[in-house]
């Protein structure tokens, strides 16, 4: 749509929310009120309300104690850190799946949390004549789907990655033979032995093993993984596969490790 009518298709309530936000900002301290932003943006102190109200439900705007006053929500600060976040891990981590690529000839992954998510940051195709890439960049899955979203799971205290296995589990049958049983079950594995794996589980012929990057007891914000065909996988590759992510990662061993998405 263009023109007159282009205003009706929703664009116009963002450009203003948009605005709203941009006004806040530069008010991070004492906030805006309704006032104050009608008359900045020559808009009805009705509307100016409305849209305000849509945001503080939304988190993105935070309302003070005696509703007057308008401040940046905790989920507006949250997102802008995501940009950043995600710059300074990719640089950080991306020797380690280079290294990992390159000793396994797999397609390795850097894979970051994100509330009750994971997202692929940063991945290295596989050197290997049969190449598998089944998750790529930018994409978001439910957190303990793949290996290394799983290993991110396994991190977590008993009663948090429980508490975010509940609330995933409705999503999980759109993966192959994903379950909240027996998401339970590799979640246990993973923590017992130390690493995640995925048979098949996500992907229909896919071999994942991921292990996070994790510090001292704390829960891992980032884990790396990797993917092969099954027809790959033998026992004794996947032994030395083990090997080279444990390498690999204990080289991270006392550097401070980064905040979740």
């Amino acid at each position: 749509m263009t023109g007159a009518a282009g205003q009706n298709d929703g664009t116009q309530a963002i450009r203003r929310a948009a605005a709203m936000l941009r006004h806040i900002a530069r008010n991070p301290e004492r906030g805006v009120t309704v006032r104050d932003v009608s008359e900045l943006m020559d808009l009805s102190r009705s509307t100016v309300h409305r849209i305000l109200r849509c945001l503080v439900e939304e988190s993105l705007v935070h309302q003070s104690d005696d509703a007057k006053y308008y401040t940046i929500g905790d989920l507006t600060a949250e997102l802008g850190m995501v940009a950043h976040g995600r710059k300074l891990a990719i640089t950080r981590y991306r020797s380690l799946i280079e290294a990992v690529a390159r000793e396994t000839g797999a397609t390795t992954y850097l894979i970051g949390r994100s509330g009750n998510e994971s997202v692929c940051l940063d991945l290295i195709e596989a050197t290997s004549i049969i190449r598998v890439i089944p998750v790529a960049i930018g994409q978001r899955r439910p957190l303990g789907v793949g290996a290394g979203a799983t290993a991110i799971l396994a991190s977590l205290s008993p009663s948090e990655s429980a508490a975010t296995i509940d609330v995933i589990e409705p999503y999980l049958s759109q993966f192959t033979r994903m379950s909240g049983e027996r998401l339970r079950e590799i979640v246990s594995e993973t923590r017992r032995s130390g690493y995640a794996e995925s048979r098949g589980q996500v992907v229909e012929g896919v071999y994942g093993l991921g292990m996070a990057l994790s510090h001292g007891q704390r829960p891992a914000s980032y884990a790396i993984s990797m993917a092969v065909h099954e027809s790959l996988a033998t026992e004794d590759r996947i032994a030395l596969w083990k090997k080279c992510l444990k390498s690999t990662i204990d080289n991270l061993s006392g550097v401070p490790q980064m905040t979740e998405l």
